[in-house]
């Protein structure tokens, strides 16, 4: 199983360039980076955890320029967001900056996609929160056309691109339906989410790693339903608090993937707990 982390960087963290280094050093998979453009003070929308919203969520550092900092430090490192707000993204922008990275990091970098759950700051990109699941999935649409090998249009209810020169394209080739980075979708179980991994994604970043004996048989049901290889399916479960007795769990369960969480913390406090997590390498 390959064991990867993720980590609220801030301008009060380690850096990206130590972290990068130090988990290739040490043989950690790869590194995941979460998105937050602002938080509204005035918080109406309550923190999913419960409790006040911890401070980091109004700190983040930008995942796209972290993670390229990160690739030009490490050959080995997978790279990835965890998640992107797509929806709060102008796409034609978004699948520049996707196509750039995974392009300079050799096919490193995994497109980890979002809906969000802070209404506030998705107001201020213009976001209906109503049609945000839709938002994102024609804004997928729209990005695969710039990543396709030849000039491709698209028209859609909330944006269009003309057939164009877009370069330069994602080192990974296309697959399936997917074209683009590796593609995964983060968000609850349910019949949705799981018709849109199948439709245009790679596999599923369940955020916990909660519920997934129950909950995986139905996404590959879904999965194959709708054409799918069954062997390529991804499951990344992501955020995890780890144990001996969960990572044999998710082994059991076929994943060959996890992401664990990591202190928002300076750079002493993280390798200690990076030492802690080398158990599991």
């Amino acid at each position: 199983m390959r064991i990867c982390t993720t980590i609220f960087l801030t301008d009060e963290t380690v850096t990206p360039v130590r972290l990068a280094r130090e988990l290739e050093q040490r043989g950690f998979g790869g590194l995941y980076l979460p998105e937050h453009t602002h938080i509204p003070v005035s918080r109406r929308t309550p923190y999913p955890m419960g409790g006040e919203l911890p401070r980091e969520y109004g700190r983040t550092l930008d995942p796209f320029v972290a993670l390229g900092q990160a690739a030009a430090v490490t050959e080995r490192l997978a790279l990835g967001t965890g998640i992107t707000l797509v929806a709060q993204h102008d796409p034609i922008d978004l699948a520049k900056q996707a196509a750039t990275l995974d392009h300079l990091s050799g096919g490193r970098f995994t497109l980890g996609v979002g809906y969000g759950w802070n209404v506030e700051e998705a107001a201020d990109h213009g976001v209906e929160w109503a049609t945000r699941r839709d938002r994102v999935r024609d804004r997928m649409a729209l990005m695969r056309a710039l990543w396709a090998d030849e000039p491709t249009g698209y028209a859609g209810a909330s944006g269009s691109v003309q057939a164009s020169e877009a370069h330069p394209k994602p080192f990974q080739r296309p697959r399936g339906p997917v074209n683009g980075p590796r593609t995964l979708i983060g968000g609850g179980a349910g019949p949705k989410l799981f018709a849109h991994i199948a439709e245009y994604a790679d596999g599923w970043l369940p955020i916990g790693g909660g519920g997934l004996t129950e909950s995986l048989p139905k996404l590959r049901a879904v999965w194959e339903e709708a054409g799918r290889d069954p062997k390529s399916l991804q499951v990344v479960p992501y955020a995890v608090l780890p144990s001996p007795g969960k990572l044999a769990h998710y082994a059991e369960l076929g994943i060959e993937e996890v992401v664990l969480q990591l202190p928002p913390a300076d750079e002493p406090e993280v390798l200690r707990t990076l030492d802690a997590y080398a158990a599991y390498l």
